[in-house]
């Protein structure tokens, strides 16, 4: 890598650190209750313990760590699958697999509600059994990008069917799922931090181990096999990181949408497609982007409160329908 591109990434990391410095703050300064910058300084050290700092360290502190969390396991699964797949289009909302792990998650959620810590678990089960369901429709003597968003729109709509379903059924224990269904971060405190980091950390440690992996994907199968990579157990073994990442983040928020499409690109247009340098880009933006976004979504429209994922989805819609436009 030459000397004057080092020093430009170095320059694009210490942008998306100050954005994600700045996101975590601005979160937990901005709401219904405004908290000055000095007393979250004390409060962090452990020198105030008034109702400012109560408000801090009980709900904004870990909303904000969750709103980080998630923003990461969406993007890199977001950029993982778009490897894989040699397809933009590709976000795990899209093509189904938070739909599976979204069915699966309520599943839990409505008919076993006391065993809610079995909800990341099965929901992983869900997403990779989507995966595994797209690429068998996908597939005809190869995988043709089309064909794979084609195969994940119907597998999307088909789960959907099962989760409204469940939700008529069960329509008396419906109301814990309905946030749950946009996907959003209200009443998200220190256990959903607890339940989500060992995922993150477990999957973006995969994600980071595996990069050398995916560039070697970007050059065709059979480059790929040339050198040799056993080209589908690659995939397959990729695909149940981006989906236990997925999992993770829906099981906490529900079905989050947009944040693995918007993300990976933004990061491609400024770092390149180096997956070395990729992945990280990608994790530091999506934390960025969900907690601002999130804050928007809380100080926006006050005291009313919008779930985060009506914000995350208009931004992606359109972004989604100007990148398909350019596919076609």
């Amino acid at each position: 890598m030459e000397k004057g591109q080092v020093g430009r990434l170095t320059l694009c990391f210490a942008v998306f650190t100050v954005l994600f410095l700045t996101g975590g703050l601005v979160s937990i300064m901005l709401g219904s209750v405004e908290i000055p910058a000095a007393e979250i300084l004390s409060a962090l050290a452990g020198g105030q313990a008034g109702t400012h700092a109560q408000i801090l360290m009980n709900i904004r502190l870990p909303r904000t760590i969750v709103a980080a969390l998630v923003g990461i396991d969406l993007a890199l699964s977001g950029a993982i699958l778009q490897a894989i797949m040699k397809n933009p289009l590709a976000d795990p909302h899209i093509i189904g697999i938070s739909s599976g792990a979204g069915l699966m998650g309520i599943i839990v959620l409505l008919l076993f509600p006391a065993y809610t810590a079995l909800v990341t678990p099965a929901a992983f089960l869900g997403a990779m059994g989507a995966a595994i369901l797209i690429y068998l429709l996908a597939w005809k003597n190869g995988i043709q990008p089309i064909r794979i968003i084609l195969a994940g729109v119907a597998v999307s709509a088909f789960l959907g069917a099962g989760i409204s379903a469940l939700m008529i059924l069960y329509s008396d224990r419906v109301h814990s799922a309905l946030l749950w269904m946009v996907g959003g971060l209200s009443a998200r405190s220190w256990p959903h931090v607890a339940m989500l980091w060992p995922y993150t950390l477990a999957g973006g440690i995969l994600a980071l181990l595996a990069a050398r992996h995916l560039n070697i994907l970007q050059l065709g199968d059979e480059m790929a096999k040339s050198l040799g990579l056993r080209v589908e157990l690659t995939r397959l073994l990729l695909t149940a990181v981006a989906a236990l990442l997925a999992a993770s983040a829906v099981s906490v928020v529900g079905l989050l949408g947009f944040v693995g499409l918007i993300v990976p690109h933004m990061a491609r247009l400024i770092v390149g497609s180096d997956h070395r340098v990729l992945l990280p880009a990608s994790a530091l933006l999506g934390a960025a982007v969900l907690m601002y976004s999130d804050t928007f979504a809380r100080v926006a429209f006050a005291p009313i409160e919008l779930p985060v994922g009506i914000i995350m989805a208009a931004l992606g819609a359109p972004f989604f329908l100007f990148l398909l436009r350019r596919q076609l």
